[in-house]
Order: structure tokens, then C-alpha cells, then sequence
């Protein structure tokens, strides 16, 4: 019998988590640069300042500390993110965790904050669209719905940054570094469960 609280795939290795981190990344960089050209959608600005990088940083230490918050408050999310973390995380070393802020960072920030938002409209319903989009993108087992849940509303809070700035290095600097520090703490904790049970 399946147990319902854990994915419906079969581990993957380190090399097969970083190919697929990969090629998930160039596809979406794909995607987003054809949607670009055919749309003639112009590019939300990337403006390198250092206000956009502090803002990025606060919202990035706002999602973490909210998702920790849910973490231990919602039995449900922390079952199905501690499902997805254990497929993606457990096998890579501890230099992948840059690959794994990087790639996502880059790529689904180009695709769902940089094209999709300029090319629904940049609104409001711009940016929940693209959110509930961003969401479907993290389901990976019919038992992840939670982790989907929390991935819209991530998706949300970095879309609602590049709205309201204007400047698609908000969401980037934050996505980068939610991804680095949760998959971090999450790697840390799990090395520490292991050691204490030893």
C-alpha cells in the first residue's frame, strides 16, 4: 500500500535532480524568450540598484520566516514539503543548494514575473493569474496540494514585488535566496535529525 503522505515517484539521484533542474531551466528560458518575440512583449526592466536588492532581501527573509511559521502550524504543508524537499533536496550536496537558488531564480522569474506579467497586463489580475500558474508549476504528486497552495502564495508575494517596483530584480534576488536559505535550513535540520538519532 502507497503511503498517501509521501510522493508517487521513485527517488532520483543527485546527477538526475541537476539535469532536470537544468533542463527545466532552459526550456522556461525557452518558453519565456519565444512568447517574448511572438508577443512583442517588452521585458519587465531589471535595474540594477541597490534599493532593488535590499527590497529583494526583505522579501525573501519574509518568505522564509512565513513559510517556517506554516511549517510547524499546518501539519499538512509541512508533510507535503517535507515530501517534495526529501525528492529534490536529500540527494544534492551542499555547492548544489547554489544551482538550486540560481537556475529556478533565473528561470521562472524570466518566464512568470518578466514575460507573463507585461504580457497579461500587469495588474492585479496579472499578477494572481501568474500565480496560480507559478503554483501548478511546484505540483508533483496529487498528495502535494499544500506545497502547491504555499507556492502561489509565494508566487504572489514575487509577483506583487515586480508589479509594485517595476523592477524584475526584486523577484529575482528574492527568489535566489528563498531557495538557498529554506533548502539550507531544511538540509541542516535533516543532517541534525540524523546525527541525533545516531
Amino acid at each position: 500500500m502507497t503511503d498517501p503522505n509521501h510522493l508517487e515517484t521513485e527517488p532520483l539521484t543527485r546527477t538526475q535532480i541537476l539535469v532536470v533542474m537544468g533542463v527545466t531551466a532552459v526550456l522556461l528560458l525557452i518558453v519565456a524568450k519565444i512568447w517574448q518575440k511572438l508577443g512583442s512583449i517588452a521585458l519587465l526592466d531589471i535595474e540594477f540598484t541597490s534599493g532593488a536588492f535590499l527590497l529583494g532581501i526583505g522579501v525573501a527573509g519574509g518568505i522564509i520566516v512565513a513559510s517556517s511559521i506554516i511549517y510547524r502550524l499546518w501539519p499538512a504543508y509541512r508533510r507535503s514539503a517535507d515530501a517534495y524537499l526529501e525528492l529534490v533536496i536529500k540527494p544534492l550536496i551542499w555547492p548544489d543548494l547554489i544551482w538550486l537558488g540560481l537556475l529556478p531564480g533565473l528561470s521562472e522569474e524570466l518566464l512568470f514575473r518578466g514575460v507573463m506579467l507585461p504580457a497579461l497586463g500587469l495588474d492585479l489580475t496579472a499578477v494572481i493569474f501568474s500565480s496560480l500558474l507559478f503554483g501548478i508549476l511546484h505540483l508533483s504528486g496529487r498528495q502535494q496540494w499544500p506545497y502547491v497552495v504555499w507556492a502561489t502564495v509565494v508566487g504572489f508575494a514575487l509577483g506583487y514585488s515586480a508589479w509594485m517596483t517595476g523592477n524584475l530584480l526584486v523577484p529575482i534576488v528574492a527568489h535566489i535566496l528563498t531557495n538557498l536559505v529554506s533548502s539550507s535550513l531544511w538540509k541542516a535540520g535533516k543532517a541534525v535529525e540524523i546525527s541525533s538519532s545516531r
